[in-house]
C-alpha cells in the first residue's frame, strides 16, 4: 500500500472544516473527537485540529499530529470515502507515542461502527421510503369549505 500523504487526501479548505462539523457526524473518546462526513469520491480525506489549548508546546502538538497521520495512513484504505476531520483534547498531551495510537484505534473502531448518514433532503419521501415519514395533505380549516369563488349571501 502507498504510505504517502498527498494533499488531495487532506480536508485543506476552511468552508470544508465548516461543513463537516456543521453536517458530519461525530464520535469521542478521552482523547479526541471525529467529526465525519460522507462525500462523493472514492477516498477519504482527513483534517486535524490540535489546538494551544491541548499544549502551549508546539513540540506537543506536532507529536499527536504525527501519530494522527500515521493512524490514518495506515487506516486509509478500510475507510469509507468521507471527510474527517480529528480534534485532539488535552488529555491527548499527557499521552505518549503507544497510548495515542491506542486511542486512535478506539476512535477509528466507533467511527467503524456508526450507521450510514441519513440521505438528505426529501428523495427518500418521495422514493417510498418507509423510514420517512410521508407527507400530509393541508387540511381544511373548520367552518371553510373547499368550493372556490364567493360565497352565498
Amino acid at each position: 500500500m502507498n504510505a504517502r500523504f498527498p494533499a488531495s487526501a487532506r480536508v485543506r479548505k476552511g468552508r470544508e472544516y465548516r461543513q463537516t462539523f456543521a453536517e458530519g457526524q461525530r464520535v469521542a473518546t478521552r482523547c479526541f473527537s471525529l467529526h465525519l462526513r460522507p462525500r462523493d469520491g472514492g477516498f477519504c480525506r482527513l483534517g486535524m485540529a490540535v489546538s494551544r489549548k491541548v499544549s502551549p508546546d508546539a513540540v506537543v502538538r506536532n507529536r499527536i499530529k504525527r501519530q494522527i497521520r500515521e493512524s490514518f495512513r495506515q487506516r486509509r484504505a478500510s475507510l469509507p470515502a468521507a471527510d474527517f476531520v480529528v480534534v485532539a483534547r488535552a488529555a491527548a498531551a499527557g499521552l505518549d507515542a503507544a497510548g495515542l495510537r491506542a486511542e486512535l484505534e478506539r476512535l477509528w473502531a466507533r467511527a467503524a461502527a456508526l450507521p450510514p448518514a441519513a440521505p438528505v433532503g426529501t428523495i427518500a419521501a418521495a422514493a417510498g421510503d418507509p423510514a420517512s415519514p410521508s407527507p400530509t395533505p393541508n387540511p381544511t380549516p373548520p367552518g371553510a369549505s373547499r368550493a372556490e369563488g364567493p360565497s352565498p349571501a
